[in-house]
């Protein structure tokens, strides 16, 4: 069975960006998909543009390689500041360094950004993010709107019922996608 890995590069665990990936993530179920979301929280995340520091033992590696074995992936950042954070921008340059490295197993991944915020910046979260999708020639999908889910407090993002809407839609597009490609 096909299957969508959905990154959480939140360092709250049970925040706004977890609990979204896990709403998209049972509609990718309901689409006969299997879905798992991973999170960056709790990692102590190396930044690194060396392909022989790949095999840092930080444990990204394990989700590298769920990435690997996927057939669909899609990014979770929150935004501070205006920006997605640093986390999301070493998990992602990673991730392309170990596709690199491994015949470039990105290309033809389905997937596509989501950014959620109190405010602002999730648009430019989101076309910085973009650059990477596209840069690794996988394929992007989109939605009725931007993928960006406001609320500050844990619980406030599912509570905005047009970005949920937004991104439950997107993550629904990914799985149908990935069932149209497996055909």
């Amino acid at each position: 069975m096909a299957k969508v890995i959905l990154l959480s590069c939140s360092p709250n665990k049970n925040g706004n960006t977890m609990q979204v990936l896990e709403k998209m993530a049972e509609a990718i179920r309901g689409k006969g998909l299997q879905a798992e979301v991973l999170s960056l929280s709790g990692l102590n995340l190396a930044d690194s543009m060396s392909p022989a520091e790949l095999k840092k033992e930080d444990g990204f590696d394990k989700i590298v390689a769920k990435i690997k074995d996927s057939e669909g992936f899609i990014v979770g950042s929150p935004v501070y500041w205006g920006t997605m954070r640093a986390e999301t921008m070493v998990a992602l340059q990673r991730l392309a360094m170990a596709s690199a490295a491994d015949n470039n197993f990105l290309h033809g991944k389905v997937g596509g950004p989501v950014a959620i915020a109190r405010r602002g910046g999730t648009t430019s979260s989101i076309q910085e993010a973009l650059m990477f999708y596209l840069y690794h020639d996988m394929i992007i999908v989109g939605s009725t709107y931007w993928n960006m889910v406001f609320g500050k407090a844990p619980g406030e993002a599912l509570k905005d019922e047009e970005g949920m809407r937004t991104v439950i839609h997107f993550a629904e597009n990914v799985a149908n996608i990935i069932n149209r490609l497996s055909k």
